[in-house]
């Protein structure tokens, strides 16, 4: 990472802070196909949602009838012909995988029930404010876009903000700790200007008496 000075103090690269997998390769362009294939994919199903007027539920639904009814009629003529029926894999859920992925979701599930809790009752102040400028952040977006544009949108920030950090790190980790210090300054500067004005205001009062 070199020896200049890294942002938060951070230790950890750019690609282990986001998990050091395939999905920080895709994110940091490490599988470039991959990354432009998921970027064009979302590219062209905004635009047929745009364009077309088709909500996703009714895509989904007019792709699912459309696949139903091929395999139907594959599946008929097959046994009238005497031809293999479609090769479909077994669709099975083990008892096995339901309850793994119900223990997953039950223990975040409970996770976010705790923490809604302490909110609630007011024993994590800080938290509280984070959630309530979270929540006002996105019923604040929402009214500015719909959820396709927005999360359209939110691909390409997450495609392309932490690649052009990671490959300009040095340059904009040093520009950042500058602005943070030179804002300290201000903020000191300030501070002490106001507590001298009103020490000042103070002595003219207890003058004036």
């Amino acid at each position: 990472m070199g020896s200049c000075e890294r942002l938060f103090n951070r230790q950890r690269t750019v690609h282990e802070i986001l998990g050091g997998g395939l999905v920080a390769d895709v994110i940091l362009w490490r599988q470039k196909n991959l990354s432009l294939g998921i970027l064009m994919v979302t590219f062209t199903a905004w635009v047929v949602f745009e364009r077309s007027g088709y909500t996703l539920l009714s895509l989904v639904s007019s792709i699912l009838l459309l696949l139903f009814a091929i395999l139907f009629l594959w599946a008929k003529s097959a046994a009238i012909l005497n031809r293999p029926v479609p090769p479909l894999p077994e669709l099975y859920l083990s008892e096995e995988k339901v309850n793994e992925v119900a223990a997953i979701v039950r223990t975040h599930v409970n996770d976010l029930l705790c923490v809604s809790q302490d909110i609630a009752l007011g024993k994590d102040s800080k938290l509280f404010f984070k959630v309530a400028v979270f929540l006002w952040l996105i019923s604040f977006i929402g009214g500015l876009t719909d959820f396709l544009t927005l999360g359209y949108t939110s691909l390409i920030i997450i495609l392309t903000v932490p690649a052009l950090y990671e490959r300009y790190e040095d340059c904009i980790d040093k520009c950042m700790i500058m602005s943070y210090r030179k804002l300290q300054e201000l903020y000191a500067k300030f501070d002490v200007e106001i507590v001298s004005k009103v020490r000042r205001s103070i002595l003219e009062k207890k003058k004036l008496s």
